[in-house]
C-alpha cells in the first residue's frame, strides 16, 4: 500500500494537542492543500482565519460573550470551558465557506467545498506530523462570533480546526466494512 493510501486510511481526531504548532512554512503547506480542494466554477468559495499565540485568549474571550448571550445565566464552568476552549491547541485555523450565488454551482456545493478544503487541511497536517480536530459547535453559527471574525454576509464557519502535536497515542478506531456503506447500482 502506497505511504498516501495509508495515510488516508487511518487518519482520525486528536482531541488532545498541545506544543509545537505547525511552522510558518508548514502552515503554509497545510493552507496549500486546502487550497485544492474541488472547485465548480473556480469560484474559491472558501478563506481560513489563523488563530494563534495569545490571539487564542482574546478569541476565547469572543467564545465566552457568545455563550453569555445564548445563556445569560452560564454557570461559571461553562464560562470557563468557553474562555479556554481556544487553548487546547496551539494553532487554530478557521475555515470559513465564502458563499455566492452561481447559475451552476449552488450554495450547498459551495459548502461543501469548503469542507474538503478543511479535511485537506487536516490530512496535511497528520502528513507533517502533527494531528488535528475538526471541532464547530454553537459558536460556529452564532453571529455574534461570525462578527468578531469579521465575516461577511454571505460566509459562514465551516469549522474550528485545531491543530498542535497529539499529546498521547492515537486512538484506536474500529475497522469499518466497506460493505456496510456500499451498495452496487
Amino acid at each position: 500500500m502506497s505511504d498516501v493510501l495509508h495515510h488516508l486510511q487511518t487518519r482520525n481526531s486528536a482531541p488532545r494537542l498541545t506544543t509545537p504548532a505547525p511552522t510558518g512554512e508548514e502552515l503554509e503547506q497545510m493552507l496549500q492543500a486546502g487550497l485544492r480542494a474541488p472547485d465548480h466554477a473556480w469560484l474559491r468559495p472558501w478563506r481560513f482565519i489563523i488563530i494563534e499565540g495569545e490571539r487564542r485568549e482574546d478569541f476565547g474571550e469572543v467564545l465566552e460573550r457568545c455563550l453569555l448571550q445564548r445563556d445569560p445565566g452560564a454557570h461559571s464552568s461553562a464560562r470557563e470551558k468557553a474562555r479556554t476552549a481556544p487553548l487546547r491547541a496551539p494553532l487554530l485555523v478557521v475555515v470559513v465557506a465564502r458563499l455566492q450565488e452561481h447559475p451552476k454551482v449552488p450554495l450547498s456545493e459551495q459548502r461543501l467545498s469548503a469542507g474538503c478544503a478543511a479535511h485537506a487541511i487536516l490530512l496535511a497536517a497528520e502528513a507533517l506530523g502533527y494531528a488535528g480536530i475538526w471541532r464547530t459547535g454553537a459558536a460556529a453559527f452564532d453571529p455574534y462570533v461570525g462578527a468578531a471574525l469579521g465575516l461577511e454576509p454571505a460566509e459562514e464557519v465551516v469549522s474550528f480546526l485545531y491543530i498542535g502535536t497529539r499529546d498521547g497515542s492515537a486512538k484506536t478506531l474500529p475497522a469499518l466494512e466497506t460493505s456496510d456503506f456500499v451498495i452496487r447500482w
